[in-house]
């Protein structure tokens, strides 16, 4: 089991907001792009359009990656809808990119991606020793490993 204060310290860490680096996978072609992303009740959320490769690959293939600052998060993606049906998102999203909102979320191939991580591994140094701090979600554990 973990410790709840070490999930809650997660969430502090990676805050409410970044440019994320999406990577994804199918056909074994691996591909990533920076995403402006929402952080919300623990999921990870961004838009898109349908028609790009990163929808199709997600479609076939929808375990997903994230990189951000030391964080990279794993995790099931899924297509939620158009910005206009998330209310949440926009308003999330339009508090710290306004300009992304703007000028895509009205877009008709327009759609929101959800991403539940299932883990999100941290690489810190404490007295110069490097450790490796893994969240497991499917686990609901915690660990520190030193390097």
């Amino acid at each position: 089991m973990h410790n709840t204060n070490d999930f809650e310290k997660l969430w502090q860490d990676i805050g409410t907001h970044g440019v994320m680096v999406l990577s994804t996978c199918a056909d074994n072609r691996v591909t990533s792009r920076s995403m402006t992303v929402a952080v919300i009740d623990g999921r990870f959320y961004c838009q898109t359009n349908k028609d790009y490769l990163k929808c199709r690959q997600i479609a076939k293939n929808p375990n997903i990656s994230l990189c951000f600052g030391r964080f990279t998060i794993e995790g099931v993606c899924r297509d939620i809808g158009k910005p206009s049906d998330n209310e949440f998102f926009v308003t999330a999203l339009g508090r710290y990119y306004p300009d992304a909102v703007e000028r895509w979320s009205a877009l008709p191939q327009e759609c929101v991606l959800e991403i539940t991580p299932t883990l999100i591994q941290s690489w810190i140094y404490e007295n110069d020793i490097p450790y490796i701090e893994t969240w497991d979600f499917s686990e609901s554990t915690y660990a520190k490993e030193k390097q």
